[in-house]
């Protein structure tokens, strides 16, 4: 009886012991300081990834994509607050809004001494690295060390800046060439820059791809990838007009980047950049004709493009192998937002719609994520430099407006999250007005205040305020403008007020215009 009771006692300590020892490694594990390798492309949208379904899932090449969401977790629910090149890459690092960061548009520096996430992590122990694209105008702050493009950068051959070569804007006189296709050439230069790193201290390493950004560019390797293969068409991309679906404004059409294609053949040596793959013409196509010829195009160019970022995601994963620290080290890959391949019959991005508002999103942590799951909760861009904070086990910087989704990834679906977001595009044209919104998990309302407000690179032609309204639940392709439909006129009314509060939430309240307070007492308050 007593060797019974003792091997019952004996059972039950070791159980608690067992535990004990895991809750301690678990602890240990948070107070760690890994390695972060965030790699981040350009306009690489959810569509071209294959791992979020679509039309184009059983034809882009992503086994390295597969391989870190087998590994880690899939985000499918990540949001960028504007959706263009520089104000994301900005909200990225600072982890606020726009209007809080001050870079609206294209042309805006972060300002000067301005807080960001490197500058954090470097105060706590980190060595900091960025290479590859930049695209914020002035020197990078908060690095131990960068190489990055100037502006978009080249392809082909790329010209880069370090501390040593530096000009602010995008002067290439005292940059450097690096033989090769960007994508490859970046990856290569991530590589080396980690193997001569201080190794006493964890990194924050920024590898920037320029792919998958117009002209949407490939290694010799793709050229012949997708030919003679018909890719699928969205659903959408015969969308001509605003009469199609209601909507309030006309968009960037296809047939615009079909005419861009038709001056470089014409005219190479004059346009801006270098398209592969042309010559092209549409001459003697009807409407549809031309559409579905534009539409391949780009679509099999921009694949071609993802097809390289693939290579090299796995070209790094690989390295992390090879140095023995892949379990210490997070790896994150995103795009700075997403990009419309057809859908609407549009390319390029700005607007809140789905296409061009979601970021795809994995990350990888072995010591805390469990691979294979997928998370539904909003997450939002000026939510990462919260979450590195996190990581690297300091408290969240005073100047971040987001928060840390670590306990999302590892719990799944908080009940306590944000169950909606707030966006607003300020680079305002006549085909793209500037705008705001509210998306939550069902619904998306959206004023189209049409005004320039003396932001950069503005048009300065005004368009008339407009309100559009989705139900992404039964209408996920946002082909029905529902802003008049008298069934969603209590939901219309709620998700006003909601943006009245994510605007005080957030202090976007345009205090400081005459304008907007007199367009916003008539349509929001």
């Amino acid at each position: 009886m007593h060797i019974k009771l003792y091997s019952t006692y004996l059972f039950f300590g070791l159980l608690l012991f067992l535990f004990s020892c895991n809750d301690k490694t678990n602890e240990q594990s948070k107070n760690v300081q890994p390695n972060i390798l965030f790699i981040l492309s350009d306009d690489h949208t959810s569509q071209a990834w294959g791992v979020y379904g679509g039309q184009l899932r059983d034809y882009v090449k992503n086994e390295n994509i597969k391989r870190l969401a087998a590994e880690g977790a899939l985000l499918n629910n990540v949001f960028c607050t504007n959706s263009i090149c520089t104000p994301s890459r900005a909200s990225i690092l600072t982890g606020q809004y726009s209007h809080v960061n001050q870079v609206f548009t294209l042309n805006e520096p972060l300002p000067q001494g301005y807080p960001n996430i490197a500058k954090s992590l470097k105060d706590a122990g980190y060595h900091t690295a960025l290479i590859g694209k930049w695209h914020l105008v002035k020197k990078p702050e908060g690095f131990d060390y960068f190489n990055v493009l100037p502006g978009q950068g080249r392809y082909w051959d790329p010209l880069l800046k370090s501390n040593n070569n530096w000009k602010d804007g995008y002067d290439t006189s005292q940059a450097l060439e690096y033989k090769g296709f960007s994508t490859d050439v970046i990856t290569d230069l991530t590589i080396q820059h980690l193997k001569e790193r201080d190794s006493t201290k964890p990194f924050l390493m920024f590898c920037n791809f320029k792919a998958t950004h117009e002209p949407f560019d490939y290694p010799e390797r793709y050229k012949s990838l997708y030919e003679g293969i018909e890719i699928p068409e969205p659903e959408t991309l015969f969308d001509f007009s605003p009469e199609t679906t209601g909507r309030t404004f006309i968009g960037q059409k296809l047939e615009v980047l079909a005419n861009r294609w038709v001056q470089a053949t014409k005219d190479p040596e004059n346009w801006w950049t270098t398209y592969p793959g042309l010559p092209f013409s549409i001459d003697g196509l009807n409407s549809i004709q031309a559409r579905k010829k534009i539409y391949q195009k780009l679509v099999k160019d921009f694949m071609r493009s993802g097809a390289a970022i693939d290579d090299n995601i796995g070209k790094l994963l690989d390295f992390l192998e090879e140095e023995g620290i892949a379990n210490n080290t997070i790896v994150i890959y995103t795009a700075d937002q997403g990009y419309f391949l057809g859908e609407h019959g549009f390319f390029d991005k700005r607007l809140i719609y789905e296409e061009s508002l979601r970021m795809p999103f994995v990350i990888r942590y072995p010591k805390e994520i469990k691979g294979g799951k997928e998370i539904d909760d909003i997450i939002l861009n000026i939510d990462f430099a919260a979450l590195l904070a996190d990581y690297a086990g300091i408290e969240k910087p005073e100047f971040v407006q987001g928060e840390s989704f670590r306990d999302n990834l590892i719990e799944n679906n908080s009940p306590n999250w944000r169950s909606q977001m707030y966006y607003r595009y300020w680079l305002h044209s006549p085909e793209r007005p500037s705008h705001f919104g509210l998306r939550n998990k069902r619904y998306k309302l959206i004023f189209f205040y049409g005004q320039d407000l003396g932001k950069k690179g503005t048009s300065k032609v005004t368009t008339t305020p407009n309100w559009e309204f989705y139900d992404l639940q039964n209408d996920p392709h946002e082909l029905y403008n529902a802003i008049h439909d008298k069934k969603y006129a209590d939901i219309i009314e709620e998700m006003k007020t909601e943006i009245i509060n994510e605007r005080i939430k957030y202090h976007d309240l345009d205090d400081n215009s005459e304008i907007m307070k007199g367009i916003l007492s008539q349509h929001l308050n």
